[in-house]
Parts: structure tokens; sequence; C-alpha cells
């Protein structure tokens, strides 16, 4: 069974910078579509940033310029740079894969 371990996240003042990781627990090498979804309070999930079957990535016009979304297929993990984090960032955030198989998510709250 495919598994998927979100980490990184916490408690943050506005300005300020966190990475998440997503650990996968199968090779990564050959799947492009990959990314990093997050959901609010009383909001529907979205995309924040993700790898698309080309190979390209996107990025919701909310965290372009802030954001940057990596990987490491060797250790097989996924990453979210935050920076300039703001407080309407706050939101738990899920890392996926195919858009199938989807970590447990991670906190990540902005406030002074």
């Amino acid at each position: 069974q495919v598994q998927l371990v979100e980490s990184g996240g916490g408690l943050v003042q506005p300005g300020g910078s966190l990475r998440l990781s997503c650990k996968v627990s199968m090779s990564i090498f050959s799947i492009n579509t990959m990314g990093w979804y997050r959901q609010a309070p009383g909001k529907e999930r979205e995309l924040v940033a993700g790898f698309t079957s080309s190979g390209r990535t996107n990025y919701a016009d909310s965290v372009k310029g802030r954001f940057t979304i990596s990987r490491d297929n060797v250790k097989k993990t996924l990453y979210l740079q935050m920076n300039s984090l703001k407080p309407e960032d706050t939101a738990v955030y899920y890392c996926h894969l195919l858009n199938h198989y989807w970590g447990q998510g991670t906190q990540v709250t902005v406030s002074s």
C-alpha cells in the first residue's frame, strides 16, 4: 500500500517561512503527477502547487513567487518551500501522488 507522510507544518509569524516534506513509500522516479493541496476551515480543498503529467510545475496564483515545489527522487520526497507566509495561507496541507494517493495532512498556521 502506498503511503505518503507529510511533515514540516507548524505555527509561524506572517512573513516567515516553512518547508513541508512529503515522504513517499514507493519509487517516484517515473511519476510526474504529484503535488500539494490545502484546505482551510470552511473552504474547499485547493491546488497549491504541483508537477503535471508533462513534468512542468504549476502554482495557484495566490502563492506564485512565494512558494516553490521541488522533489528528490532518490529520497522519494516531495517538498514545498513556503516563504513570505500570510495569515490566509493558514490551512491543512496535503500532498498527493497521481491525484489518487494522499497524505494525512500537516497543519500550517500563520499568525502573530
